[in-house]
């Protein structure tokens, strides 16, 4: 399945703030896996998505990075979301409560097929 580039975009913050927000600290390989096992492999980020992305939330606060070693001598830039970056992720939640309602409120009462293939019912 394709997903707009629109929607892409627009869940781009929230889910990179989100995978942050659920461990200590990951590096831009391990983010673009776990987009992709969340969306079922549906969603294949790139890099050239992905570090613009991590360099503005650095830069609005919402995230601070760090160089790392890995085990295999490789060195890797960590990202960690910080207090601003959880509260940002908070307000984006509630955006996006607010958007996924209205949506629900739509698609229940137009006829549409049922999208069960897509995970939905």
């Amino acid at each position: 399945m394709h997903i707009d580039k629109d929607l892409v975009a627009a869940s781009a913050t929230p889910l990179v703030l989100g995978i942050l927000a659920d461990g200590e600290s990951s590096y831009g390989y391990a983010i673009l896996k776990r987009v992709n096992e969340l969306s079922g492999g549906r969603m294949q980020w790139t890099d050239g998505m992905l570090y613009p992305l991590l360099h503005r939330l650095e830069r609005l606060g919402h995230v601070s990075s760090s160089w790392q070693s890995a085990e295999t001598g490789r060195r890797r830039k960590h990202y960690v979301i910080t207090e601003s970056g959880l509260a940002a992720l908070a307000e984006r939640r509630n955006q996006w409560t607010v958007v996924a309602g209205a949506l629900d409120q739509v698609w229940r009462s137009i006829q549409l097929p049922p999208a069960t293939a897509n995970g939905w019912a």
